[in-house]
This record gives C-alpha cells, structure tokens and sequence, in this order.
C-alpha cells in the first residue's frame, strides 16, 4: 500500500473573544501537532473523549475549515497550496458522512435531488446515465428505486444515513471521513450500517477515516486507529497490537471501560479522577498527568515524545510495557 493522504503537525486554534469591541482573550488549542498517515485502501481509526479534537482532525483533512498550521498532503500533493477552483476539482475525490443524518440532509431536496447535487457538481454524468448511477447507489446502500421521490423526513434514522453513504459515493471518492456515522443510530442498526461500510471498502477500494469514540466499533472496522487526548496523539498502531497491547495509561482507561456483554465477568476499571483539562490552558507536561495513577515529576514537568516500538508508537514517559 502507498500513503494517500497524511496529516503534517496540524494545529488549529480558535479565538475567544469578549466584550464590545470582540477582543481576543485567549485561544483554544483544539488540534495540537497531530501527525498520521493513512495507506490507499486502509481504514484507520481516530478513537477518543467528547471534545479531545477528532471532529477537527478530520475537518482539516478535507480543508472544510484551515489549519493553524501544518500540512495535509493528499496523493503527494500539499492541499493547502491549492487555490479554490483546484481545491473545488479535488471535492470529489474527498467527501464526508457526519455524525447527525437528521441535520445532514437537506429536509427541502428530495432523495434524487440528494444522490445527483455531486454528479451534477462534478459534471460526472446526465441524462440516462445520471439516473442509473443513481439507482445503482440507491442499492449498494440497501435501499430501493422507490425511495428516490421521498424526502429524508419520510426516512428512519438508519434510513437517512444510508442516503449520506450513497451522496458521499456519488462522484467515486477514494477517501472518505466518517464522522461517527452511527453513533446516533439504534444498536441493532449500526451493526447494519457498518457491515455495510465494511463490503462497500472491499468492492469500491475505498480510504476511510473512521472518527469515533466507541471501542468496540472501531476494532470492528479499523486497520490502524490512533488514540487522541486533549488535541494530541497519545498512542497509535495496527489496531490488534493497540486493543491487546495498549501502551498508554489513557488507552487502557478507555478499553476497560468499555461494557462486556457478560453480567458475571469482571474487569479491574480504571477511574480516570477529575474531568478533562481546558483545551484553552491545557496542564504543563504531559496533559494526562492530572488524571492518571502513575505520573511522576517528568511527567509534570516535560511533555513526552512520540516513541516507536516497531509499528506501534506511544507518548508516554511510564510505558505500560516497561
């Protein structure tokens, strides 16, 4: 595999302001030297709390909003070097599926009028065409040629984001964001959407960033994940070595944390003390010392690097695997 698209440091910041005049106070560090790289035809996974940045991250790689600073490179090419009809031809080589399918669709555009707007964008087909590509997405997603003429409020929450899956397949992207496509979505319905998401990667060979903070999903359906906490990376690598090795202290919390469907089985939980630091003053040093049971004065005092033990890296002064 080669890489298709890589994150170089990204940083973003967002102003606050107060009083009359909108006078800056002071910034919120909501990405803070992310670096990743994901292979043409992998799914990588983004996992971490509400709030820790992944929604950004993965805003910034499609340049819906504009980094701080860093790059992002797409097929060897820095996107923040194109201008905006450049950046326009390569929309369709990168498209996104939000978290909310209820928002995400216009309540106005009929499910025709939804699937076409790319194709039309795009000027990828008309006519004839047109509608058997549209048809064709309608079915790869699981639903029917009926449908075309309704409007997502006629829709089930499933439903809708089925809809998003084919708009985003529509002008052929080999890259995808998944912004916790189905965290609002009944269980059983998940299960559906992501098998689903699962065979459409194998048939169409498609990238994924799969944003989420759900464990067990991300396990399911990720080649790679990386583990975020308060705009940082903190640990990433195949995702099988991060699940059964996991290295960092925040990586652990977060795994035993996560239910077992076994009443009589037990787990030794990590409680994680103290709510998440501001992202406007993170704490000096390593910004999960204030929460975890094994930091030491270096951890206080110095922010820990990134190490690599073969493909798996951590940014942890006390290893787990020490």
């Amino acid at each position: 595999m080669s890489p298709l698209i890589e994150a170089r440091e990204l940083v973003k910041s967002f102003p606050i302001t107060s009083g009359l005049m909108m006078k800056e106070t002071s910034r919120v560090r909501a990405v803070d030297g992310v670096s990743f790289v994901i292979q043409e035809g992998e799914c990588f996974g983004l996992v971490g709390e509400t709030g820790c940045g992944k929604t950004t991250v993965g805003k910034l790689l499609l340049r819906l909003i504009e980094p701080t600073a860093g790059d992002v490179i797409f097929r060897g090419q820095s996107i923040l070097e194109l201008n905006k009809y450049e950046m326009r031809r390569l929309r369709k080589e990168m498209q996104i599926v939000f978290q909310d399918p209820y928002s995400s669709l216009n309540p106005r555009m009929s499910v025709w009028q939804i699937i076409s707007e790319p194709i039309n964008t795009h000027h990828l087909a008309t006519g004839i065409e047109q509608e058997r590509r549209v048809l064709e997405l309608l079915k790869r997603v699981g639903l029917e040629q009926e449908h075309v003429k309704r409007y997502p409020h006629e829709f089930s929450g499933g439903q809708r984001q089925r809809i998003a899956i084919a708009r985003a397949l529509a002008s052929e992207p080999p890259f995808i964001v998944l912004d916790e496509p189905t965290s609002a979505l009944d269980v059983s319905v998940q299960a559906q959407i992501l098998n689903d998401l699962r065979r459409l990667q194998r048939e169409l060979g498609i990238t994924y960033l799969f944003i989420s903070h759900n464990l067990a999903v991300v396990n399911h359906l990720c080649d790679r994940t990386a583990v975020m906490y308060l705009g940082k990376i903190v640990e990433a690598g195949p995702t099988r070595e991060v699940y059964e090795t996991p290295l960092h202290p925040y990586t652990l919390a977060l795994l035993v944390a996560n239910p077992i469907p076994d009443p009589e089985a037990k787990t030794n939980r990590i409680l994680l003390e103290g709510d998440v630091p501001s992202s406007i003053n993170p704490p000096r040093g390593c910004r999960f010392h204030p929460r975890c049971s094994r930091a030491s004065l270096e951890c206080r005092d110095e922010e820990p690097r990134i190490v690599s033990t073969g493909e798996h890296q951590v940014a942890c002064h006390n290893v787990l695997c020490k």
